[in-house]
């Protein structure tokens, strides 16, 4: 089977139970960023679901850490937490919080405020040259001034072990990225930096895999992936839509309508 030209990738079905795992979570916590949630999750697949990196040896850090819902679905879906444990997210007295905890197996990166993640990580890669450490931040992350820092550490410490994906969706809690605060020329910016620059479509399975391999094959300089994505992605009525960043209680029909897409 073809879609858009090309065969349907073995990774589809995983991520559409993987959506579909991440909204009931989301769902029955009352709260949850979904948006991001759907926007990574292509991404998070293709690092978890093939055998390009290794995270028993390898390192994985989470900067947009109110996101969790969807790494610790992953981490159910590859047995490192008991999938039974899935529905207390963001429940009191649950090691699931709604930002990520380390206490929970697979999790190394107990986040809080933005921005914090690429440093955290630049340092475990200096620490660790012998693996590679992947950072996941979004576009709006590069509002604060902590990133910029990191960028610049990561060059002048050679960090060849290190990637950086930006989960590009344009879009922040309080609106869309422009709006808030533009990112002209992010790709520039990165090059200018010292880092190598691949921009490609976030949810297509085949250049997620394609870029991932050339950056861990960059091993002199860090490696930036600026993956251009969708908030919301999976569910039509909420794509593109700030005010689906951060989900509280769903009305019975909203949430029919968006199992409905989610189950086709």
């Amino acid at each position: 089977m073809k879609l858009w030209g090309q065969p349907v990738h073995p990774l589809t079905s995983i991520a559409r139970e993987l959506r579909l795992t991440v909204f009931e979570m989301i769902n029955s916590a009352k709260s949850g960023h979904l948006g991001g949630s759907f926007s990574v999750l292509d991404i998070m697949t293709v690092l978890y679901f093939t055998n390009i990196f290794n995270f028993d040896r390898d390192h994985f850090i989470l900067s947009p850490g109110h996101l969790s819902a969807t790494l610790y679905a992953i981490l159910g879906k590859i047995g490192k937490i008991p999938e039974s444990s899935l529905p207390t997210f963001s429940q009191i007295d649950s090691i699931l919080e709604s930002h990520t905890n380390s206490q929970v197996p697979g999790v190394e990166f107990s986040s809080g405020a933005l921005g914090q993640g690429l440093s955290f990580a630049s340092g475990l890669a200096l620490g660790d040259k012998g693996h590679h450490t992947i950072c996941l931040t979004t576009d709006g992350e590069h509002d604060e001034g902590q990133i910029w820092e990191a960028i610049m550490f990561a060059n002048k410490y050679h960090l060849g072990n290190l990637i950086n994906i930006i989960d590009c969706n344009h879009m922040q809690i309080g609106g869309s990225t422009d709006e808030i605060m533009p990112l002209d020329e992010l790709a520039a910016k990165y090059i200018r930096f010292g880092w190598t620059v691949q921009t490609i479509d976030g949810h297509n399975f085949y250049q997620l895999e394609k870029a991932l391999k050339t950056a861990k094959n960059s091993t002199i300089y860090p490696a930036c992936i600026i993956a251009q994505t969708t908030m919301g992605k999976g569910i039509s009525f909420m794509e593109n839509d700030y005010h689906y960043h951060d989900v509280k209680k769903l009305s019975p029909e909203i949430y029919q309508k968006a199992i409905s897409e989610l189950s086709k």
